[in-house]
């Protein structure tokens, strides 16, 4: 750079940050050592972490965890094959390395290093549907509006692993930090919150999923409000205002000295929703009106209960001191995840149909929700492949009998249920067409992923179908969607 651009009023004038002066390196070897009270093998950086050694890139630190039924270090050939730069181990080895008692407390610590060391406005998201989704779509309005300076955990890394995995993987640099977290029992979101601390707390929505091992949507209410324990001192917490557990989340809130923001349809709502019609693209565009006034944007995710996500995501960009008009714009170019809301163009005879993938979760909110948007999507055949919701325990019965209602709703004019859960909705199914406004359509039961394959085979998609495929990750009908996608285009 020559003197005279050196000079230049412009370059004098700009602003020196705080985090100018971190590392542009993850860790390196001195730096991991220290935090994790190990021994280095010599001298090295980082550029990423991971703990999977199919997922490692060039570059990375390898974390050789010992689980009860795994080792890692077993897969350190792999991990350096695919690129490792290093790893942690509790072992020596050939190959370079810091050495510690215990991995997994070692990246524990390396967690809390990176969250001591950051400036960055935190967002934690928790809830019983939507937060992955709501998520991404924080960290996309936030990654444009800080010009890639945004972090998230990614996929669905929410538990004890993969929440500490995503903190020591956060830049120092970064302005932004989005991590999901997530739970089976209570309790599980009071330490993962520890670990976070963030300035800003998202609860998507209360819902019956791990009602099985919580008893009631109560509990779960509480035992998503452990999120608002970890705030940082004068955080906030984002609640939906529609929520019949509102009172019980803003009380739990309220008594942690949390600043309370709310979203959705009531009038009392801090970000509240005053209109929204369809879009051209098949989205929504939504009006809203918030403190300093009102604000009008697309969102590109088809569905109802993506408006409510919307509002969410505004609601947590404006707490989180980010741009809204970014975050609408953002939301206007998202697309659908992997498992959740991906939406797949497939060959079939005459044309092309539309698949639906929602393979990675489901409850009895999300069931319903996604039934709904299938009932109104433009199609020449609605098919629902619908797998078994699980962690329901003695609800479950009833949950999945309830949905012959949706599915009837929706006009569905063939299901497919796979999973030994779903013979009572198969049997509800079955009394249908002797009620009035029963399911009208026909539907056929199946075991596994494989049969459900089969038996969508066998049914037929044609150009013009549009297929939903949602359930439970564990009843794999990701498979399904794998086989029916490979020749999408």
């Amino acid at each position: 750079m020559s003197a005279a651009l050196i000079r230049h009023p412009a370059l004098k004038r700009w602003p020196i940050l705080p985090a100018d002066r971190l590392p542009m390196a993850l860790w390196d070897a001195a730096t991991i050592a220290a935090i994790t009270t190990g021994k280095a093998s010599g001298d090295f950086q980082v550029s990423g972490i991971d703990t999977d050694s199919r997922d490692i890139r060039n570059g990375d630190l390898f974390v050789a965890l010992q689980g009860e039924a795994m080792d890692g270090h077993r897969f350190l050939d792999k991990a350096f094959a695919n690129g490792a730069t290093a790893a942690l181990v509790d072992r020596p080895v050939d190959y370079p390395h810091v050495l510690v008692e215990d991995t997994t407390a070692a990246l524990h610590a390396l967690a809390a290093a990176a969250r001591e060391r950051t400036f960055a406005k935190v967002v934690g998201v928790t809830g019983s549907v939507g937060k992955t989704g709501v998520k991404e779509a924080i960290f996309a309005a936030l990654e444009r509006s800080s010009r890639g300076q945004a972090h998230r955990s990614i996929r669905s890394y929410n538990n004890h692993v993969g929440v500490p995995l995503s903190l020591a993987r956060m830049p120092a640099r970064s302005r932004f930090g989005v991590f999901e977290m997530g739970m089976n029992h209570a309790g599980e979101i009071a330490e993962l919150t520890d670990h976070v601390r963030p300035h800003v707390a998202v609860v998507t929505t209360i819902a019956p999923a791990h009602i099985e091992n919580l008893g009631s949507e109560e509990a779960i209410a509480d035992a998503k409000a452990e999120i608002f324990g970890g705030l940082v001192k004068g955080g906030t917490a984002v609640i939906p205002a529609d929520s019949p557990h509102f009172a019980r989340l803003k009380a739990h809130a309220d008594k942690l000295g949390a600043k309370v923001v709310s979203f959705g349809r009531a009038r009392d709502a801090t970000l509240r929703l005053l209109d929204a019609i369809p879009s051209a693209n098949g989205g929504s565009l939504v009006t809203c009106e918030y403190p300093e006034g009102r604000m009008c944007f697309t969102v590109a995710e088809p569905g109802e209960h993506w408006i409510t996500n919307a509002l969410c995501v505004m609601a947590a960009v404006r707490a989180a001191g980010g741009d809204m008009a970014a975050a609408g714009l953002a939301l206007a170019e998202m697309g659908g995840l992997k498992g959740r809301g991906a939406r797949h163009q497939i060959a079939a005879p005459g044309g092309k149909a539309l698949l639906i993938d929602e393979s990675y979760n489901a409850n009895p909110a999300s069931m319903r929700a996604t039934l709904a948007q299938l009932g109104n999507t433009p199609a020449g055949r609605r098919i629902a492949v619908l797998g078994s919701m699980k962690e329901l325990g003695d609800f479950g019965a009833a949950f999945h009998a309830q949905l012959s209602e949706p599915l009837a709703s929706a006009n569905v004019d063939h299901a497919v249920l796979v999973g030994e859960e779903m013979r009572v909705l198969a049997r509800e199914l079955g009394k249908a067409p002797g009620q009035p406004l029963g399911f009208a359509g026909s539907f056929t039961h199946c075991e596994n992923a494989a049969e459900a394959i089969g038996a969508l085979l066998e049914y037929g998609v044609v150009a013009g179908d549009a297929v939903l495929v949602k359930g439970s990750n564990s009843v794999g009908l990701g498979q399904l969607v794998d086989h029916f996608t490979r020749r999408d285009g």
